[in-house]
């Protein structure tokens, strides 16, 4: 399984137009190879580098598998959690200072997760420990001119 973006490549920076200095809409993803005994997809975007430690950006579940594209500016459909903004739905890099590497991460799953919306990073990740069939990741790059 892969997740590529077409805006940028793995470990390059991120185009502005997708952070919290322009647009701040998701950017174009591609996932690649969903494993055929999959049920579900689940999608995480955070950023290790926080001052605070882990900053959550992005969490969905429940990502049909026939999707393959997830398009720029539209959330996917599935069901969404709450970031650390505080509401559900993407939101941009924004690093107060330095570079600081985002973390797409998919999963595909043997089911579907019965947890409600808005629930959190940490209740997905311990929803979908015993399901996951395989994992793929792409690191974009931000710092804020």
């Amino acid at each position: 399984m892969r997740i590529v973006c077409p805006k940028f490549k793995h470990n390059e920076m991120i185009p502005s137009k997708y952070t919290c200095d322009s647009e701040d809409i998701n950017p174009s993803l591609e996932i690649e190879d969903i494993p055929k005994n999959a049920k579900s997809v689940a999608l995480i975007m955070d950023d290790p580098d926080a001052p605070r430690g882990t900053w959550v950006h992005w969490v969905v579940w429940n990502i049909p598998i026939h999707t393959k594209n997830i398009e720029e500016g539209i959330e996917p459909e599935g069901t969404q959690g709450t970031t650390d903004f505080g509401r559900k739905g993407y939101g941009g890099p924004c690093p107060p200072s330095g570079t600081h590497r985002y973390f797409f991460k998919v999963y595909a799953l043997d089911k579907e997760l019965e947890l409600k919306e808005g629930s959190t990073k940490m209740d997905l990740e311990r929803s979908m420990k015993a399901h996951i069939i395989e994992k793929a990741e792409l690191i974009g790059l931000y710092k804020r001119l």
